[in-house]
């Protein structure tokens, strides 16, 4: 049978590429904490593989054969929100059902029945879970997925019950409980329905250790895309893998994505003797933000919230300092676990890879490039290069024009300029081209690079273009100055660049139009690089 790139679901591994789910966490830990008959929680963002690795280890339990191992999927409750006797009651049925799917026999859908019918709903799951794991040959395990799908009063619920069988375990309650969700259980704030507030550590303080499951590595990216070589003979240029991880970072919905959207979805590829292409890689990439996929979408409505914002706006307009307690260590918190950011150690929050780092930007100015009367044929040279010096002044006047009344109407005001400029070059960019953009707190700029093919297909000329985006904050040579180092950085570091040019936005409203708008060519270290003034 045929094999795919999955980008929907738990894996099937007769039908999907995948890499091996158990070697995605440490299995020996887990197997540690089993032995030992803990509680604990296993968390990461959406579409990263905690159902595949979930079931995978369910399975590998039962084959071992000292456990029985049962999967639950408990998200169907949110529907019931703080209805917490129907969110316990549908709890057990859908444990009952995966037991009884487990051991081939459907006792526990009749105990499920029973209990519902004779116990009081705060001991609906306690009870069944104590009388289910009595009636097992074997201790229990039992993996609760989608947990913080449940809300409210119904979340506080399942929590407490389950904790108040836990000195029973494991001949009268679950030898273990695997709590899987987007965020760790303990930074849970539970709104109940008298508006009172419960920690998620407070409601289930029997929690011993979190597990975070992590992206995919590079090794792990170039196994999986093997896999497809191997199944069909399609080979990949090896300079496709540097720009993947890039794209990617590793993210298995991201990495999945463009190897489904690189080998099926670009119809001329599914002849499997066409080597894939680092040209391709960019087409993948563009047509999967473009279509704004469940995953992306799902990304672009959380940009609403206000506390997403909070975290994202400074890094949007390069904040100088990194000023994360402004934001809040709990905003900060939220936008890492749903995978929106990111942070090594020593360095400040950025945005999570450069897919999502092309989204953010494009999805806040959507409408702005929709207002744009701007073609891109105003702006191309007979050689189909842009005439970038024409472009920008060109905005310059379009800025003078616009800038106070239209950045007014971004959600993320303070990276008004940045994000306006961004808009005007995306609406000239489109469908010829392509932007790489780079940004985050304390890097007191945003770099971007236009490349810019000049002919069809892969290995001809690209124009490639260096802009640097900043704020001016200290005197004007000052910014100058600085501005003119780190574009030049930047032009060294990309290599083959045709122009450099640097963008200098006055927003301090101590001078006139007249003298916020002006251009010249500097130059740094041999290299010519045109400054503009706004």
């Amino acid at each position: 049978m045929e094999k795919f790139f999955n980008t929907a679901g738990p894996n099937q591994s007769d039908i999907h590429y995948e890499v091996d789910p158990l070697s995605r966490f440490d299995l020996d830990d887990v197997m540690m904490l089993i032995r030992q008959r803990k509680y604990f929680v296993l968390h990461a963002p959406r579409q990263t593989g905690k159902t595949t690795c979930m079931l995978a280890l369910r399975d590998y339990l039962n084959r071992q054969g000292d456990y029985v191992a049962v999967y639950a999927n408990v998200e169907g409750g949110q529907a019931s929100r703080n209805n917490m006797p129907s969110v316990v009651a549908g709890t057990c049925d859908v444990i009952a059902r995966e037991c009884s799917y487990i051991i081939g026999e459907e006792w526990p859908v009749e105990l499920s029945r029973e209990v519902r019918k004779n116990v009081d709903p705060n001991a609906i799951l306690s009870t069944f879970l104590a009388r289910l794991s009595s009636s097992l040959h074997k201790p229990f395990v039992l993996i609760l997925d989608e947990i913080d799908a449940l809300v409210g009063d119904s979340l506080v619920g399942v929590l407490r019950q389950i904790r108040s069988g836990y000195a029973s375990r494991p001949q009268a309650f679950p030898n273990s409980i695997i709590l899987c969700g987007i965020r760790d259980v303990r930074d849970y704030r539970i709104v109940l329905s008298n508006q009172d507030i419960v920690t998620g550590g407070s409601a289930f303080n029997i929690k011993s250790k979190s597990l975070r499951l992590g992206n995919f590595t590079k090794e792990e990216i170039h196994t999986l895309y093997m896999e497809h070589t191997k199944a069909t003979g399609q080979q990949f240029d090896e300079a496709c893998f540097p720009m993947i991880w890039k794209a990617t970072e590793g993210q298995p919905w991201l990495v999945n994505a463009l190897g489904y959207e690189v080998t099926m979805e670009i119809r001329e590829n599914r002849d499997r003797s066409v080597v894939i292409t680092p040209e391709m890689i960019d087409r993948a990439q563009e047509q999967i933000i473009y279509r704004r996929d469940t995953h992306i979408d799902i990304l672009i409505d959380k940009l609403k919230e206000p506390r997403v914002k909070r975290v994202i706006e400074p890094i949007l307009a390069n904040e100088d300092e990194p000023d994360e307690e402004k934001m809040g260590d709990e905003d900060i918190l939220y936008v890492k676990d749903m995978g929106l950011v990111t942070k090594e150690r020593g360095k400040p929050l950025r945005i999570s890879n450069a897919i999502y780092r092309e989204i953010i930007p494009r999805e806040l100015t959507a409408s702005t490039q929709q207002q744009l009367l701007q073609q891109p044929q105003w702006y191309q040279n007979a050689d189909n290069s842009i005439n970038m010096e024409k472009l920008l002044l060109d905005f310059q006047q379009f800025f003078r024009q616009n800038a106070d009344s239209w950045i007014g109407k971004f959600d993320y005001a303070e990276a008004g300029p940045q994000l306006l400029l961004q808009a005007f070059l995306q609406r000239i960019v489109n469908g010829g081209g392509y932007i790489d953009r780079e940004y985050g707190l304390g890097r007191k700029r945003t770099d971007l690079l236009i490349r810019k093919p000049l002919t069809d297909g892969y290995g001809g000329p690209v124009q490639r273009i260096v802009m640097e985006l900043k704020i001016r904050r200290d005197s004007l040579e000052k910014t100058i100055s600085d501005g003119l180092c780190q574009t030049w950085e930047y032009m060294d570091t990309v290599g083959s660049v045709d122009e450099g040019h640097l963008i200098i936005f006055d927003r301090s409203g101590e001078k006139s139009w007249e003298e916020r708008i002006w251009h010249e060519q500097r130059e740094y270290n041999g290299h010519p690089i045109m400054v503009w003034g706004m």
